[in-house]
């Protein structure tokens, strides 16, 4: 009976003194990637990922497309020693085989350059490539050594969705009403616009309406100006072609000033038809909201009604 109590003395004390003793995986909030972080991380103030209070180690976590991730394995295959002598790792997680890189580098800081240890991991998500970046200063190699880092890259895990009310939670104005839209994806790290559609990644958004709603960080400063700012925004939409202004014109949105801009337009490798509306919301500072809606002109009538609900519900 002693050698059992003086066992589990010992194992407990291992796993307080363990750097990588915490408790289940944690998704950042927005994010699709989640992992057990190590003790003395926490969730990071200004990225996606976590650190330590004192900001020292970081814990960056991205998406990146589905490709990248059989691009990886590909080129770790055809060279398993590595380059640079940088030799990658394979590991598995709860989400199948990853791969990572450790190396010794050097960050620039105000004191000058500081050495630091990086780690990089990719992972095979539903729909994406999951990347996780790890920086660790000289003087806390000690506690967060390669075998904890390891640890923690082991216990990665991903999820098919990211809750909707998290992903609008993130956004620095509050959406009221979804209209129907099903789909959300948060488009910009810590939530500064969004897109929501009938569509998802697999079967292409642009096929169905959807809307994009997001912060501009610039406004004019002169109602005068309005309508010229309106339309070179409206004409500088990603993934339109072939654009046609048909409308462009002040309104008041929910009691603010406003400017609505409509352009029939193609998209997408098809050049399908599509019209597009843009809304922007001042409010008498340097930014103003921006709302979008894209649909295929056979179901423009439907979607603009539908575009209007959301818009009319943002505060």
């Amino acid at each position: 009976m002693k050698h059992i109590r003086l066992l589990s003395a010992v194992t407990l004390l291992l796993v307080a003194l363990s750097p990588a003793f915490a408790a289940d995986p944690v998704f950042p909030p927005g994010a699709r990637i989640g992992m057990t972080p190590l003790v003395g991380l926490i969730r990071a103030k200004t990225f996606i990922g976590f650190e330590t209070e004192d900001e020292s180690v970081k814990v960056l976590v991205a998406e990146l497309p589905p490709e990248a991730y059989g691009e990886v394995v590909s080129a770790f295959k055809v060279n398993p020693a590595g380059t640079g002598g940088i030799k990658p790792e394979s590991i598995e997680t709860a989400t199948g085989p990853a791969y990572y890189t450790a190396e010794n580098t050097k960050e620039n800081t105000k004191d000058g350059p500081k050495p630091v240890r990086r780690y990089s991991m990719i992972l095979q998500g539903d729909g994406f490539s999951g990347y996780v970046a790890v920086q660790v200063p000289e003087n806390a190699s000690r506690i967060y050594t390669d075998d904890a880092v390891r640890q923690m890259f082991a216990s990665a895990v991903v999820r098919k969705e990211v809750p909707v009310e998290e992903q609008l939670g993130l956004l620095p104005f509050k959406i009221t009403d979804l209209s129907g839209f099903k789909n959300v994806r948060t488009l910009t790290p810590g939530g500064g616009a969004i897109l929501i559609g009938d569509g998802d990644e697999k079967s292409g958004f642009e096929a169905a309406p959807f809307m994009v709603i997001g912060v501009m960080g610039s406004a004019p400063t002169q109602p005068e100006d309005r309508g010229r700012f309106a339309q070179q925004a409206a004409t500088s939409i990603p993934g339109i072609r072939n654009w046609r202004l048909t409308m462009s014109e002040p309104v008041r949105i929910n009691g603010s000033p406003g400017y609505e801009t409509r352009l029939e337009a193609t998209t997408g490798k098809d050049n399908a038809p599509v019209t597009v509306v843009q809304w922007l919301r001042f409010g008498g500072g340097p930014t103003s909201l921006r709302v979008i809606g894209t649909a295929p002109r056979d179901q423009w009538p439907a979607a603009f009604t539908r575009f209007r609900a959301v818009r009319d519900g943002i505060q």
